[in-house]
């Protein structure tokens, strides 16, 4: 459970960090081939590339370019995704015999910690899981997908087209993507923080809260991009927890 609620606090915590690097005139700036530093150069600039690709596949509409792209991005990253819900899964599923191991000895004695952690790593290794597993795709996810964030928003072009009723560098005038973009958040966070502890599932409505605020305020691609990115994210979840409850581990 406890890491559980260590690696939402971490999405958290870099969700936030896009929203604030978000409100910088310096990350506002447009994204072209000439841009300069390593994540301009390296992360940035290719997604803008591929966005504006993308689009003149599809007769220059960059809102079928930003559903599309989504989507491409988020099955690029699903394995990372797998591999960390089966990390948390056999985590929590090996957690009663981790508290029995934790009762027979002494933690305040350095010797006797000693022991514990050894035959912590045991049960680990017998169940061929790595603790680091469930940090350690978010850290490799997060980048890709504030790269993606970022090369939206900078990319020029995507500001001067319209898809559906609203304009893709405008806020939405109907308020719709925002509404949609907060509620699919609060219904992606329900289907996945559900095992938070109870202190911490009021965390679950700052997400979508945050969201809201952010997508009144923000150009209408980006709130399309959240919307695109937390259905797929409630179609995974549903596939990923909606049906399985328990994790048969290999012993």
């Amino acid at each position: 459970m406890k890491k559980t609620t260590n690696t939402f606090i971490l999405f958290i915590l870099l969700i936030g960090c896009t929203l604030l690097l978000a409100s910088c005139g310096a990350t506002t700036q447009p994204i072209t081939a000439e841009s300069t530093g390593v994540w301009n150069h390296y992360f940035v600039y290719p997604l803008s590339w591929l966005i504006t690709f993308v689009a003149q596949l599809f007769n220059g509409s960059f809102g079928l370019s930003i559903i599309v792209v989504t989507i491409f991005i988020r099955l690029m990253i699903l394995p990372l995704t797998l591999k960390q819900n089966r990390s948390s899964r056999v985590m929590q599923a090996i957690k009663p015999e981790m508290e029995a191991l934790k009762d027979r000895y002494n933690m305040k004695d350095p010797k006797e910690q000693q022991k514990f952690q050894k035959e912590m790593l045991s049960i680990y290794q017998k169940h061929g899981v790595n603790p680091m597993a469930g940090c350690l795709p978010i850290l490799i996810q997060m980048p890709v997908l504030m790269a993606f964030y970022f090369a939206i928003m900078r990319t020029e072009e995507i500001a001067r087209h319209s898809f559906l009723w609203f304009n893709l560098g405008s806020p939405d005038p109907l308020f719709i993507l925002p509404i949609v973009a907060a509620v699919t958040t609060f219904i992606q966070g329900k289907l996945t923080m559900r095992t938070l502890p109870a202190n911490m599932q009021v965390t679950i409505y700052i997400m979508p809260a945050m969201i809201l605020m952010a997508a009144l305020a923000m150009p209408s691609a980006l709130a399309l991009y959240w919307v695109i990115g937390n259905l797929f994210m409630i179609v995974q979840s549903y596939f990923l927890y909606g049906k399985t409850k328990d994790l048969e581990l290999n012993v």
